[in-house]
């Protein structure tokens, strides 16, 4: 996705870059120990990807792809970091049920990771998709 957005010129926000890189961080921290929950992360990931990719495809090919379009993904992704959230959760209760490979340092890391992208992408959802212009003193339910 990074290289659809400098093909078209855009901008790169804070939350692009941050996300991968920790991304790129925490897995390889985690692919060591082979942890709990990795298999989860990646199917909710290709996921996600899958429909990011189907949305820069069809804008590259001219569509005009409607606004809730993008809406949905960006609501997509924040699900899938509540998901990883949860799944850390479970990972954390299963490590002192029944043996789970992973361990506390995995899951703090996880969790601060995912908990931040939430917030993150919360924001940036409330800011691309409700936050009125700073011009505009009409409410929302106008």
């Amino acid at each position: 996705d990074t290289l659809f957005i400098v093909l078209r010129k855009q901008r790169l926000i804070f939350l692009h870059w941050y996300h991968h890189i920790t991304v790129l961080l925490y897995t390889w921290f985690s692919y060591k120990d082979q942890v709990a929950g990795g298999g989860w992360f990646m199917t909710m990931n290709y996921t996600v990807h899958a429909l990011m990719y189907s949305y820069y495809t069809a804008r590259a090919a001219g569509v005009r792809v409607p606004r809730p379009c993008a809406m949905i993904i960006t609501a997509a992704q924040i699900l899938q970091m509540a998901m990883g959230l949860t799944v850390l959760g479970l990972v954390h209760h299963w490590m002192h049920d029944v043996h789970c490979p992973s361990n506390m340092d995995n899951v703090v890391w996880g969790s601060l990771m995912y908990l931040s992208y939430l917030i993150l992408f919360a924001l940036f959802f409330y800011d691309a998709y409700l936050k009125q212009p700073s011009g505009d003193k009409r409410t929302k339910a106008e």
